[in-house]
C-alpha cells in the first residue's frame, strides 16, 4: 500500500486525532434487563355483548414516566406507563382499555449530574418504547381488534412539559404570567 498524505496542521505537522477533554468521561449506557410490571386489557365490547350499529374507535394514551436511582452504583431503574383508551366516537363507549407499565434497568456511566435527569427521562424511554408498542400491538389483536400501532412518542416534548408543569405549579398564585 501507498502511504496516502494526510492533512496538516500550519505547522507542518500531521493532525492528529482531537484527544478527548481531561475530566470529560465517555458515555456509557447499557441496558441490563427490561421487564413487564404491570398489564392490564379490559374488552369491554365482549363483557357487555355486542351491539349492531357504527363503530368509530377514537384513541388516547396516556404517558407518565418514573426513574429512580437502585442501591448499585450507576443503575437506574426507568418506568414507562401507558394508558390507551379505545372509545366509540358515537357514544363515548369504551371498546378497550388496556395500561401497561413496562421498565428497564439500565447502567449509565459519564452522564453529568445535571443531564443525568433528562437522560433518564428522554433517552431511557426511547430505548423501551419500540417494546412497548410491539406488546400493546399484540394484546389489542390477541384481544379481538386490529392490532393498534401506537404512534412514536416525543419524549423531548413529554419532557418539556412537565417541567413547564412543574414550574407552573411552583408559581405563587399572585404573580403575573411574564
Amino acid at each position: 500500500m501507498s502511504d496516502e498524505s494526510q492533512p496538516t496542521n500550519n505547522g507542518g505537522a500531521a493532525a492528529a486525532a482531537q484527544p478527548q477533554q481531561p475530566g470529560q468521561q465517555q458515555v456509557r449506557m447499557q441496558v441490563l434487563a427490561q421487564f413487564i410490571r404491570d398489564l392490564s386489557f379490559e374488552n369491554a365490547v365482549a363483557q357487555r355483548g355486542m351491539s349492531g350499529g357504527e363503530v368509530n374507535p377514537e384513541i388516547t394514551v396516556q404517558v407518565s414516566l418514573d426513574a429512580r436511582k437502585r442501591s448499585v452504583e450507576h443503575q437506574y431503574e426507568v418506568i414507562t406507563k401507558f394508558k390507551i383508551n379505545s372509545a366509540n366516537s358515537a357514544d363515548k363507549a369504551t371498546l378497550f382499555l388496556c395500561e401497561i407499565e413496562y421498565g428497564g434497568v439500565f447502567h449509565i456511566e459519564g452522564v453529568p449530574e445535571e443531564q443525568l435527569h433528562p437522560f433518564l427521562m428522554i433517552e431511557c424511554p426511547r430505548l423501551l418504547f419500540p417494546f412497548v408498542r410491539r406488546i400493546v400491538s399484540d394484546v389489542t389483536r390477541d384481544g379481538g381488534f386490529p392490532p393498534l400501532n401506537m404512534d412514536l412518542v416525543d419524549f423531548v416534548a413529554l419532557y418539556r412539559q412537565e417541567l413547564a408543569r412543574r414550574a407552573q405549579a411552583e408559581r405563587p398564585a399572585d404573580q403575573p404570567l411574564s
